[in-house]
């Protein structure tokens, strides 16, 4: 069994070409990636890091009653888990440009998800060299994880993602 896993959602353009190139950060013989929908949640504590990625998206997605909220799925049967002694680490995709106001909003459900099931946040991100107005992802001058904007910095998104890994790999505990 490997250590870390990494799962993400949804499959397919910029939330999973994130994630492989995240995962392409890492050791393969210490982790793993699946998309949401084919991981098994019940193994789910055999991990000491979870790492876990989506884009934002609109409130109306997360409610219960989206019929293809695959996150939404996994966050209500992780709650039957507790995560106490284990790091997680998320990352968002968003865009600055067309929702400022929103940018990377993701990354604040999934801190509170992180919350809910007693897991440690590793891997917060400054928010500086960012240009919104207003995220439900931020704390203080911090991101809760890696905040990406595929739309239009892609260029930088590879350095991102190298020195986000290495911290986040000097916060495992």
């Amino acid at each position: 069994m490997k250590n870390i896993v990494l799962l993400y959602w949804p499959k397919g353009g910029n939330v999973e070409n994130s994630a492989k190139k995240i995962f392409a950060q890492f050791n393969p013989n210490d982790i793993e990636m699946y998309d949401v929908e084919s991981f098994d949640v019940d193994t789910l504590e055999d991990y000491k890091t979870i790492i876990m990625g989506s884009s934002t998206v609109g409130a109306e997605n997360w409610i219960d009653a989206a019929n293809d909220n695959l996150w939404n799925r996994f966050f209500r049967k992780i709650e039957e888990h507790d995560l106490s002694g284990h790091n997680i680490a998320v990352f968002g995709l968003g865009d600055q440009i067309l929702y400022p106001a929103h940018f990377v909003d993701v990354l604040g459900i999934l801190n509170q998800e992180v919350v809910k099931v007693n897991g440690t946040l590793i891997g917060k991100w400054p928010t500086k060299n960012y240009s919104f107005t207003d995220s439900e992802g931020v704390e203080g001058d911090y991101f809760y994880g890696l905040a990406l904007d595929e739309d239009n910095e892609s260029d930088i998104t590879d350095q991102r993602v190298a020195q986000w890994v290495g911290q986040i790999k000097s916060e495992i505990k």
